[in-house]
């Protein structure tokens, strides 16, 4: 969760995201690289670099959950890949999975928490951002947030939460030498809350990525962050709690995550979870909060750290291109329909709450307050079963939408185009002018005793 001082309301905010810092050692390149810091390889067992992780895809449970802050989701299979450059290098660590057993312990060498923060503290950062935003009167404002990254290329590349640099005008980066960078934003995947941005650097220490897939329940794991947005640097030690959470956000949005007991506050998010062989397996992002008051017990130890596997091709592609390639477009923002006007005759669906011109959606005949009720023939009951019919398809399908408007029904034929930084940047801006006018008429309503409806959602 980042710490925002935020001047303006951006709506419920009911879940809390973190952020925390990492490193690592560089992949081995010869037989003579010598081991991490902390020890020599016992005789006879294969170095930790050598060894080839296996896999154990546990089954996802569901359970919605309260948070306070950010959003993330979505999965990705976990390939690791060489970006553009010999510069421009993701390491990636592999070893062999601990084994559930009682008869047998795995000897591997590990590194005590004093050795993991002294070898890799150096990795990670402390991010500062200046923010704009609107305010509940509907006016443009800033305010300062704080949060953590990690290194995760020699020449400058940084990994954080999409949340920490959202709405960003400045970005700054500072190591625990006090050496501190201005940032540029290269690219992020909101739906997953993943962004990566540069600094002008070389010779930098990037983290080791190993794999989430190989981690079990008990294992130690270790975060190194900025909590607070004061007390920067900070390591926290603790467990895997669960692995495979599904976490339902605050806007419906659901993500995989890991849950581990490690001390985990604002100002954390965006930063590593280390396992203890120096490994980052997450990134650091939410925490549990209770409401904190006097008849209600308070909540400790349930922190969340997105898995390091469904997101190493995103950070890979966003490296390389700035965005995620091949993700299917229409350009809407879109609602639920009310339960209260379903009770009316009004049919079940998603409601298009924004479709501005020149995207997709729009290009077809989409209209804002049309209701979708089906997607090629398939009922949708709201946004989410909509968006997830969506996601099923590729850029350039052409897909026919069952529209209800002012009591008739069409059919719009809509072709779904790549989800390219440029039309991402037109609905954004109407997304900004759309909120604007959003927190004018909830002023008003607010003045007439009235309420007001959330913000669209975009896919």
């Amino acid at each position: 969760m980042e710490n925002r001082n935020n001047g303006w309301s951006g709506g419920q905010q009911d879940y809390n995201h973190s952020y925390n810092f990492g490193g690592g050692y560089p992949v081995p390149t010869g037989d003579d690289f010598p081991p991490p810091s902390g020890g020599e390889t016992p005789p006879g067992q294969t170095p930790p670099w050598r060894r080839k992780p296996k896999k154990n895809w546990g089954a996802a449970k569901l359970v919605a959950l309260c948070l306070l802050c950010a959003l993330i989701g979505g999965s990705v299979y976990p390939i690791y890949r060489t970006v553009a450059g010999s510069s421009t290098a993701i390491h990636v660590g592999q070893r062999t999975a601990t084994e559930l057993t009682t008869k047998t312990v795995d000897t591997e060498k590990e590194l005590t928490p004093a050795e993991l923060y002294n070898s890799y503290v150096g990795s990670t950062v402390g991010i500062t951002v200046d923010l704009v935003g609107t305010n509940i009167f509907g006016q443009r404002v800033t305010a300062a947030a704080a949060g953590s990254g990690f290194v995760i290329t020699e020449n400058g590349y940084i990994l954080t939460n999409y949340h920490v640099v959202e709405n960003a005008n400045e970005i700054t980066v500072t190591f625990v030498d006090g050496k501190t960078y201005p940032a540029t934003y290269v690219g992020g995947e909101k739906a997953n809350d993943i962004a990566v941005i540069k600094i002008e650097a070389e010779g930098l220490t990037p983290v080791v990525l190993g794999s989430s897939d190989n981690m079990r329940v008990g294992e130690q794991v270790i975060t190194i962050g900025n909590p607070l947005g004061e007390l920067t640097f900070t390591e926290t030690a603790g467990i895997i709690s669960a692995v495979n959470r599904t976490i339902t956000m605050s806007d419906g949005r659901k993500i995989n995550m890991i849950q581990t007991d490690c001390a985990i506050n604002s100002g954390n998010s965006g930063g590593p979870l280390f396992n203890l062989h120096g490994e980052v397996i997450g990134v650091v992002s939410a925490k549990y909060s209770g409401s904190g008051s006097s008849d209600s017990a308070s909540v400790e130890g349930l922190g969340f750290a997105i898995p390091i596997d469904d997101v190493a091709d995103i950070v890979s592609e966003l490296v390389t291109n700035g965005y995620v390639s091949g993700k299917p477009f229409m350009g809407v923002g879109l609602g639920d329909v009310d339960e209260q006007a379903q009770a009316y005759g009004v049919p079940a669906g998603a409601v298009v709450s924004l479709a501005p011109d020149g995207l997709p959606a729009a290009k077809a005949g989409i209209q804002v307050g049309d209701i979708i009720t089906a997607l090629d023939g398939k009922a949708v009951k709201g946004r989410d079963e909509l968006t997830a019919a969506v996601k099923e398809h590729a850029v350039g399908d052409s897909v026919t939408l069952s529209v209800f408007r002012s009591g008739e029904k069409l059919e719009v034929k809509v072709t779904l185009a790549e989800s390219t930084p440029e039309l991402q940047e037109i609905y954004e801006k109407a997304q900004t002018a759309y909120e604007e006018e959003q927190a004018q008429k909830r002023q008003q309503q607010s003045q007439q005793g009235g309420y007001s409806y959330g913000w669209p959602f975009t896919w």
